[in-house]
């Protein structure tokens, strides 16, 4: 497993005026459920996947500042595609990434 910087993409997230609000293994959550970021296979590259539920257009501010501030800190924060959350049970969600666009169910 390639190095995780946790800490500098805290920094990159923090420095776009948005919070993290819980990691787990190689994803990232952050306060709001516009979007999470997902480590890659190469150390200096977060992947975005954007909820299928979220308003495309009004997250493009928030998406082109994280990516400024990621190429500030010598990393890429790239687009790769949607994501679908559901409850699993009382404690637990299930995340599922989305090969492509945003499904119409």
């Amino acid at each position: 497993m390639k190095n995780r910087s946790l800490g500098t993409v805290r920094e990159i997230v923090e420095s776009a005026g948005m919070g993290l609000s819980h990691a787990f293994e190689d994803l990232v959550f952050l306060e709001h459920n516009g979007f999470l970021l997902l480590f890659s296979d190469r150390s200096q590259e977060m992947l975005i996947h954007i909820n299928e539920e979220a308003k495309e257009d009004e997250l493009a501010p928030s998406l082109s500042l994280l990516q400024e501030k990621a190429l500030e800190n010598k990393m890429v924060f790239s687009k790769a595609g949607y994501y679908r959350l559901s409850q699993a049970d009382e404690e637990n969600i299930n995340i599922e990434f989305l090969e492509t666009g945003k499904s119409s169910s």
